[in-house]
């Protein structure tokens, strides 16, 4: 039956119970499930059963990932040098048509007792229930986020989020998450960890876009991992006027301060306090002023902060993984990068114009992850068969 499954994720075979009479059909199929002429072929609601029973109760999928990669990495297609990230959003089956404002749904209604929603409901705390929901939710997939691409209609989605090896493409992890920027970007720690923890490798850099260049990302791998930041850092301080930016301020590591082009401080506390603060904000920063006497004389002042009486400037905790991520940004290696940050978007194409899988068939963040982890595991076989001579070992 994964063998089965395997056939149909690579030759793009959406419906199982088309699936089931194609390998009833086709020689080549039989032959790769190992199933006689004469053989029966499995019906399709078996896989539905065992799918629910256990194949997730053994979490069959992510050990057939997991053997699928290790043969990768004996083959030698798995440098471990350099890692890339990125998420993809993929549509789950589900109807615009039935989503509701989400402090409008009874979850008592039998009507809605599906095994999507049992899901959601036990992954929720039910005293947070009010505040966690969304604005607008899913009745058949409550776990699916309302979302938008830019210039498209929205609709409820998932994202599954690949870690590939830059070497060949190879797909080191696959998490699936709702379809929003915070859980896929959370998922990066995930995977790297979980790599390091199945197969004792981590990346010597990791490659993003923009959305995995927040302060504490940033952190997380520079102090932490001790991995280079191949990403562009998440900075909302450029100014679009002609306006000092907080990049023409020089700042002194030692004295705790910034210094502006006139050469005056400044400082986040101006005076001393019998008890010391942090002086670091709930947004995880520290905010840095003038003196409204020096910028009342400076000429620099309509350039500076024309609407207000002072400057400040808000430094983040993390500024120092920032700067690391900024010096790394201007070297050659970087321009490398971004080009082998390609390779995650490709093999997103090929997910779905080549597999079909632009929308899901399975319901739920469980459903998703078995998509998400199969459709993973067959696109690695692919690049085996693709890149060793004699193709992937069929036995086992």
């Amino acid at each position: 039956m994964v063998r089965m499954l395997v056939v149909g994720y690579c030759y793009g075979i959406r419906s199982e119970r088309r699936l089931c009479e194609e390998v009833h059909l086709n020689l080549a199929y039989r032959w790769f499930c190992r199933l006689g002429l004469e053989d029966e072929v499995p019906n399709h609601s078996t896989f539905s059963k065992n799918r629910h029973g256990r194949f997730r109760d053994s979490d069959l999928f992510r050990w057939l990932f997991n053997e699928v990669l290790r043969r990768c990495m004996a083959a030698g297609l798995v440098k471990g040098e350099g890692f890339a990230v990125d998420a993809s959003i993929i549509k789950a089956d589900a109807s615009r048509q039935r989503g509701v404002a989400g402090d409008e749904v009874d979850w008592n209604d039998p009507k809605l007792s599906s095994r999507a929603v049992r899901e959601y409901l036990e992954a929720l705390d039910e005293e947070a229930l009010a505040e966690a929901l969304p604005k607008k939710i899913s009745l058949t997939d409550p776990q699916s986020r309302w979302t938008a691409a830019p210039g498209g209609p929205a609709f409820f989605a998932y994202s599954t989020n690949y870690l590939i090896d830059t070497e060949h493409g190879v797909i080191m992890d696959v998490e699936a998450t709702p379809a929003h920027r915070t859980a896929e970007v959370d998922s990066t720690r995930t995977m790297v960890e979980r790599v390091k923890a199945q197969f004792d490798l981590t990346p010597e850099r990791l490659i993003g876009d923009t959305a995995y260049g927040t302060a504490p990302m940033l952190a997380w791998m520079v102090e932490e991992k001790d991995i280079e930041p191949h990403v562009p850092v998440w900075d909302k301080t450029e100014r679009k006027d002609d306006s000092l930016s907080s990049n023409d301020f020089h700042w002194n590591q030692e004295a705790n301060e910034y210094r502006c082009p006139a050469g005056k401080p400044l400082r986040s506390e101006w005076r001393a306090f019998t008890q010391k603060r942090s002086r670091v904000t709930k947004a995880n920063t520290i905010i840095y002023r003038s003196s409204q006497t020096d910028c009342t004389t400076c000429p620099l002042k309509a350039k500076c902060c024309p609407n207000t009486p002072n400057r400040k400037i808000v430094r983040s905790i993390h500024e120092a993984a920032r700067d690391v991520a900024r010096r790394i940004a201007k070297t050659p290696e970087y321009l490398v990068s971004r080009c082998e940050r390609k390779k995650v978007e490709m093999l997103f194409a090929h997910l779905k114009r080549i597999m079909k899988l632009d929308r899901l068939r399975l319901r739920g963040l469980t459903g998703a992850t078995d998509e998400f982890t199969l459709a993973a595991a067959v696109q690695n076989l692919r690049r085996m068969a693709k890149l060793l001579p004699q193709g992937p070992p069929l036995t086992g």
